[in-house]
């Protein structure tokens, strides 16, 4: 039987990129957006870990009977003492392009410039049952953006095993080193596992 899964954003990018690679690992499975699953509006990231955020959204559609499967994730900067972290989407409260302006002001009178992006992916199966893996990948922060693709912080983002920003990476490049997908590819490990034993449980 195939699984229904509900990624609980409503970011068209970052949907994107799940899919690409949640379906490359887990071609059985069939993903659906909140909007897909008929579940409308935001829902409040009210917790003060990368985990806790990850939960409270993917316990929305578990609640309606769903695998809810979600990432919280952000960048967490040295020299800031790990902001914006949790806060990253909202730093300046006026989305991605603020966000970087915001940023490179917090920075400019400092010297050091390294940083790290972190995911937390969480699965919630209907009956509160939980998964959850951890993905980081350490890099700088430049001084002026670079790159026209990806989202959020990625033109400052300088990855040293690219070699560039994460912004002039292809998504093959990006996903292959950047936090979201050595998350995903630990995550579905265990997701796997936990899948088939709730298909077994099921069965008496």
């Amino acid at each position: 039987m195939m699984e229904k899964i509900v990624l609980a954003s409503n970011n068209k990018k970052k949907i994107t990129e799940l899919r690409t690679i949640l379906g490359s690992l887990m071609p059985d499975c069939e993903i659906l957006s909140l909007r897909g699953a008929g579940i409308e509006g935001d829902i409040e990231e009210n917790g003060t870990t990368f985990e806790e955020n990850s939960v409270i959204k993917a316990s929305v559609p578990a609640r309606l009977g769903y695998i809810g499967i979600a990432d919280d994730s952000g960048l967490c900067v040295d020299s800031l003492g790990g902001a914006p972290g949790v806060y990253s989407a909202r730093y300046s409260g006026k989305g991605d392009a603020e966000n970087n302006k915001k940023l490179l002001s917090e920075l400019s009178d400092k010297n050091d410039r390294g940083a790290k992006f972190v995911c937390v992916m969480s699965a919630v199966f209907p009956d509160g049952d939980t998964v959850t893996a951890r993905g980081e990948v350490s890099g700088m922060i430049l001084t002026a953006p670079r790159g026209e693709d990806g989202f959020g912080y990625d033109p400052l983002f300088y990855c040293p095993e690219l070699g560039k920003t994460f912004a002039e990476a292809s998504a093959d490049e990006k996903n292959a080193v950047s936090h979201r997908g050595r998350a995903l590819a630990a995550f579905c490990e265990l997701f796997k596992e936990r899948i088939c034993f709730h298909q077994n449980k099921d069965r008496f």
